[in-house]
């Protein structure tokens, strides 16, 4: 008998099932991004600063990363179904209360309700979807679910500007209403709980372990949020975050592997291949999330595009994703080697982002469809496969928990990622721009002439010569500080492309995953 049947009891079709737990998905991972273009908006409507606006989306975050690791543990101890619809229902009710909310701090507060509520949708669903299908079939149900992890970031975006910009930022909110109540209506009609989940329900709880994960994830969400902010190291809020971090992370891994009874299983990482999977799945959130920031500040700050435009340009990657994944699911299906795919897909990416370090300041629409396209067709060949052999060698009774890690890995990767392009693109744009001056120099002839050029056309304007002298040379250095920040956001691409090929060779440090009766027997 396949190992699909345990958790469908009523053999409904796996689809519907997906469907109902990728409502779930989708409704969690839209949210990561669909309110960060309102942040001026929410900032202006509740009398407060858009820097004290950004605990919005911190508060979320910190949130939703202490929660993911522990799913596992909470849906064995509560059950999987009666957790997912409680996530469900308190993610919707956040999402009403947040929309609703009359002040800043009860807003924050509600997105803690929310992020902690979110943590759970993510891991459930992909381990629901990995135990609903057999194992030749599990590259097509992850295809499917990749799409929604994939797209929503995308979409976000694009959706939140023009709810703001035509009704309201809380209507960025309530558009989680109807899909939260749709997908409680699907998980009670069709998600079903396999016979080992609630075993673990008379362990005991491990609160050391639970209080440990909580204080070292949150300091190390708030520290890479605020870093870029408050200058890094620089500031002793940080320096104190960074050393509770260190330590609460430390002791909680220590407390893990010598509990009897502990709350995240860590010694699944014995296995090579799901630990290979989990350290190229951190990198994989390290560059998408990373370059996802950039792509739209690039096209807002040099480009000059609105940012409606910019989120309905940065959509080419989605729809590459949309297109590929399918057939990444096929081919898998087919049994072609998922190692060859996401090798494959790989170098793709590296490619694309290549392509985005040849951006200049006359880069037309179509100039930057292309190599978007490109990277989410490389996306599609690396986020299916890679999800598919990753947990291929975890046995059921230990999927909630693989997931939950997975998924967790992957989140702070993206942190990490957007912090560090937020941080190069500062750092290289300052270097840029004292290597460029050193070639400007009031001597030579080429500035002279063009400092002359640019004061006489304001002086035919009827501007007075020193006047027009002055604003040729603010002129000058305008344009040598655009062309430095220019250069610091290909170099952020150029970086993330390298990563990606450094990254390929560690594939095959993967076994390849079982097919046919052997995995269905697994």
């Amino acid at each position: 008998m396949s190992e699909s049947s345990n958790s469908n009891p009523a053999g409904i079709s796996p689809w519907i099932i997906a469907i109902a737990v990728m409502l779930s998905t989708f409704l969690e991972v839209l949210d990561t991004s669909v309110v960060n273009v309102s942040l001026p908006h929410i900032a202006g409507n509740l009398s407060a600063t858009v820097n004290e606006a950004t605990w919005v989306l911190t508060s979320y975050l910190v949130a939703n990363a202490i929660v993911l690791p522990i799913t596992g543990w909470l849906a064995n101890y509560f059950g999987r179904k009666r957790l997912l619809m409680t996530a469900v229902t308190g993610f919707t009710i956040a999402s009403f209360l947040c929309g609703i909310a009359p002040s800043l701090p009860l807003l924050v507060f509600f997105r803690i309700l929310q992020g902690a509520s979110g943590g759970c949708l993510q891991p459930i669903s992909q381990a629901v979807l990995l135990e609903t299908f057999p194992p030749e079939q599990r590259g097509k149900a992850m295809a499917f679910w990749g799409m929604g992890i994939v797209v929503a970031p995308i979409l976000g975006p694009t959706l939140g500007g023009w709810l703001t910009f035509n009704y309201s930022w809380r209507w960025v909110f309530y558009i989680n209403l109807p899909i939260g109540i749709a997908s409680l209506i699907m998980t009670q009609l069709y998600v079903f709980d396999p016979p080992y989940i609630g075993r673990k329900r008379g362990a005991g709880v491990d609160f050391w372990g639970l209080g440990l994960l909580a204080v070292g994830i949150g300091a190390l969400q708030i520290l890479l949020d605020k870093g870029q902010e408050d200058d890094w190291f620089g500031s002793h809020f940080i320096v104190w975050l960074a050393v509770i971090a260190a330590v609460g992370l430390a002791a909680f891994v220590i407390r893990e592997l010598m509990a009897r009874h502990p709350i995240v299983h860590l010694r699944v990482f014995k296995n090579r291949t799901y630990a290979t999977g989990v350290a190229l799945m951190s990198m994989l959130g390290f560059v998408l999330y990373g370059s996802l920031v950039l792509l739209p500040l690039f096209m807002q700050i040099l480009l000059n595009y609105t940012s409606m435009a910019a989120g309905i340009w940065t959509s080419p990657r989605g729809l590459g994703s949309m297109i590929f994944m399918p057939i990444t699911g096929i081919l898998l299906s087919r049994r072609w080697d998922a190692r060859a795919l996401l090798t494959c897909g790989f170098l793709v990416a590296s490619v694309s982002l290549y392509m985005f370090s040849h951006f200049n300041l006359n880069s037309g629409t179509w100039g930057i469809f292309w190599p978007q396209f490109i990277q989410g067709a490389g996306m599609a060949f690396v986020f299916v496969p890679l999800t598919t052999v990753t947990m291929d060698p975890v046995p059921n009774e230990e999927m909630g928990n693989a997931t939950s890690m997975f998924n967790l890995m992957r989140n702070i990767g993206g942190s990490i990622g957007i912090s560090y392009a937020t941080t190069l693109v500062a750092r290289r744009s300052q270097f840029h721009q004292v290597r460029l001056a050193g070639h400007i120099n009031a001597f030579h002839n080429a500035t002279r002439q063009a400092l002359a050029g640019a004061a006489a056309a304001m002086e035919r304007h009827g501007i007075s010569p020193p006047v027009a002298q002055h604003r040729a040379l603010a002129l000058l250095y305008g344009l040598l500080r655009q062309q430095a920040t220019l250069l610091s956001y290909l170099d952020g691409f150029w970086l993330f492309a390298l990563v990606f090929l450094v990254m390929t060779p560690l594939v095959w440090l993967m076994r390849r995953p079982r097919t046919g009766r052997a995995a269905a027997a697994h």
